[in-house]
């Protein structure tokens, strides 16, 4: 898989813009500003596929990047208190919506800021997916702001925190560094293969 040559694809505002599912989908989830977008970009060793950005809560669209065959999908952010209301009931349309419809979804990298533990959103977000058994990993963003010592801590404080901890396949990240970026790729490759 050559994810140098992703493209950006299209973006749909409302659940039922979105296209019928015909090819392989990951999903990236998480709240706002958790760095989905700089995670994105460093996958596609991109400094702009995705746009990043200082506010919170701008990516209100699901967007779409093609790969060899496969979708990358940017969810839109929850979880930012400063939206209006009819904004924040239209994404968590397009995120159900989005999860409840009946699309070749592979997979869903469900993004967590491992400075701090899951937010409410995070947890209801991992519930969902686990109720729903829709297979998903866990990535832990912006490694490169702790210690060492720091994220042994969070780390051991994740295990209490999410259930079923030991059972998740988690990845910790940094778009500064590229850490857990190559174990990204080979998941996403790897699903990708098996299914053709």
């Amino acid at each position: 898989m050559n994810f140098n040559k992703a493209e950006f694809y299209r973006s749909y505002g409302t659940f039922s813009q979105l296209p019928p599912s015909e090819l392989p989908e990951f999903a990236f989830s998480g709240r706002s500003n958790v760095g989905k977008s700089s995670l994105i970009n460093k996958i596609f060793n991109r400094k702009s596929l995705a746009k990043v950005s200082s506010v919170p809560g701008k990516t209100a669209t699901i967007n779409f990047y093609s790969l060899d065959g496969c979708f990358m999908v940017d969810l839109p952010g929850y979880g930012y208190a400063k939206v209006a209301k009819s904004d924040k009931d239209r994404w968590s349309g397009l995120i159900e919506g989005y999860l409840n419809s009946d699309r070749q979804l592979m997979l869903v990298f469900q993004l967590i800021d491992m400075r701090h533990p899951p937010s409410k959103d995070d947890m209801m977000m991992l519930e969902y997916l686990i109720e729903t058994e829709c297979p998903f990993v866990i990535v832990f963003t912006k490694a490169d702001k702790l210690s060492k010592k720091q994220r042994e801590e969070r780390l051991a404080g994740f295990a209490k925190e999410i259930p079923s901890f030991e059972d998740i396949t988690s990845i910790v990240f940094s778009a500064e560094t590229g850490e857990g970026a190559d174990e990204i790729r080979s998941i996403i490759s790897e699903l990708a293969e098996n299914d053709q």
